[in-house]
């Protein structure tokens, strides 16, 4: 039973995650406690795509998974790099990008 109950909160968290990701990377949507960190919203979106993504594979095929397969030694330590790889990008967006490079001004008046 409590096997059970970690896997539906898994669950839950993850597809979370993954909803706000959408929410961030189609409407630029982020959630309220990061609104004023964030300064790139698409970018922390993919990134939490990766956390959500890297973390379901991490747990579901690995601690939580409820068989033995060949697959469980390699595929948990990608996720966890995949969740983390996410979170770098999440930290990114929270720095400003690069600013676009402006034509050199004229230093000549119009007449």
């Amino acid at each position: 039973m409590l096997h059970w109950s970690l896997v539906i909160t898994a669950v839950v968290c993850v597809t979370v995650m993954a909803v706000v990701g959408i929410a961030a990377v189609t409407r630029e949507w982020v959630p309220p406690f990061g609104r004023k960190r964030v300064l790139r919203p698409r970018l922390w979106g993919v990134g939490a795509l990766m956390s959500a993504l890297g973390l379901g594979l991490f747990m579901f095929l690995g601690p939580m998974a409820s068989h033995n397969l060949a697959v469980n030694l390699y595929v948990p330590p990608a996720g966890m790099a995949v969740n983390l790889a996410g979170l770098g990008v999440q930290a990114l967006a929270q720095r400003p990008g690069r600013a676009p490079r402006l034509p050199p001004a004229s230093t000549t008046s119009a007449s």
